[in-house]
C-alpha cells in the first residue's frame, strides 16, 4: 500500500531527466499516485549531452517511467503562462484519472533567461521570470483549487520557490525577485485555502545538482561548482531525489498540520 494510492498528482516542468520535477513526480508515483507532467516542449536539440546519449525524450520518458512503476501517467506540453492552456490540462488530468489531489508548481524560467545587471536588465526579460514562476503558479494554482473545491475532499498544493529570494547575487534580482513574490504568495493562499482543507506550501531549495545549473557551472562540473560548494555550510548541493521526495511528503497526512510554510532545503546556505 503507497501513501498517495487512488490519488493523483500534477506536476509542473517535469520534463528535465536532472530535475527537480522529474523527481517529484516519480515520488508520487513510488507512492502510488497517477501524475501528470507537462513541460515546454523542449526542442531536442536543446538537450544537455547526457539526455541526448540517453535518448531522452523529455516528458514523455518522465511518462514513461511512471508507467513502468505501474501508474497512469499523462505528458501534456503546456505554457503555464496561458489560462486557457493551463485549464486544459487540469480538465485533462480529470478526465483521464477522474480526481486531482495535489499540484506541484515547478515550471521556471531558465537559469540565465534574466540574468544581468539591474541597470542592463530587459523588461522582456523582467517579465518572462515573473510570468512563468509566479503568473504560472498562480493560474495552475487557481485551476486545480476550482477542481478540488468541486470535489470537495481538500488537496495539497507545493511551490519551488528558491533560496535565491533571501541570498540574492547581484545579477540574478529578478530570479530572485520572483522567488520573493512566490513565497509571499505561499503564505497568502495556504491561509486562504486551508478552511476548505486544501494546503499550500512551498520547498526553496538551495544550490541543487540539475541541469538547470549546467549553463553556470558547466556539466560535468568545473571548478566553479566546487567553488560554490564551499559557500554551502553542509558542504554539497542538494540532489533532485531528497527534494522531490520532500515535496511528496509534504501532501502526506503525515504533514497535514503544515499550511501555509516555505520550507528551505539548502544545507545551511539561507541560515
Amino acid at each position: 500500500m503507497g501513501k498517495f494510492d487512488g490519488k493523483v498528482a500534477l506536476v509542473t516542468g517535469a520534463g528535465r531527466m536532472r530535475g527537480i520535477g522529474r523527481a517529484a513526480a516519480m515520488a508520487f508515483a513510488q507512492e502510488g499516485a497517477d501524475v501528470t507532467v507537462t513541460g515546454t516542449g523542449r526542442d531536442p536539440e536543446s538537450f544537455p549531452d547526457d539526455e541526448k546519449a540517453a535518448g531522452w525524450r523529455d516528458i514523455d520518458s518522465v511518462a514513461d517511467e511512471i508507467t513502468g512503476l505501474g501508474r497512469g501517467s499523462l505528458a501534456l506540453v503546456v505554457d503555464v503562462t496561458k489560462e486557457a492552456q493551463v485549464q486544459d490540462a487540469v480538465e485533462r488530468t480529470v478526465a483521464q484519472f477522474g480526481r486531482i489531489d495535489f499540484l506541484v508548481n515547478n515550471a521556471s524560467a531558465p537559469r540565465m533567461a534574466a540574468w544581468a545587471p539591474l541597470e542592463e536588465l530587459t523588461e522582456e526579460a523582467w517579465h518572462t521570470v515573473m510570468d512563468i514562476k509566479v503568473t504560472g503558479a498562480f493560474l495552475c494554482t487557481k485551476a486545480v483549487v476550482q477542481a478540488l473545491l468541486s470535489q470537495g475532499h481538500g488537496g495539497s498544493i507545493v511551490n519551488v520557490i528558491s533560496v535565491e529570494a533571501k541570498i540574492s547575487r547581484a545579477n540574478d534580482l529578478a530570479y530572485a525577485t520572483a522567488s520573493g513574490a512566490l513565497a509571499t504568495f505561499t503564505h497568502k493562499a495556504g491561509k486562504a485555502l486551508a478552511p476548505h482543507g486544501i494546503r499550500v506550501n512551498g520547498v526553496s531549495p538551495g544550490t541543487s545538482d540539475t541541469s538547470r545549473n549546467d549553463i553556470l557551472y558547466g556539466y560535468p562540473r568545473t571548478a566553479v561548482w566546487d567553488e560554490r560548494l564551499e559557500s554551502i555550510p553542509l558542504g554539497r548541493a542538494g540532489q533532485p531525489e531528497e527534494i522531490g521526495n520532500f515535496i511528496a511528503w509534504l501532501c502526506t497526512k503525515d504533514a497535514e498540520f503544515i499550511v501555509g510554510q516555505c520550507i528551505d532545503m539548502d544545507g545551511g546556505q539561507a541560515a
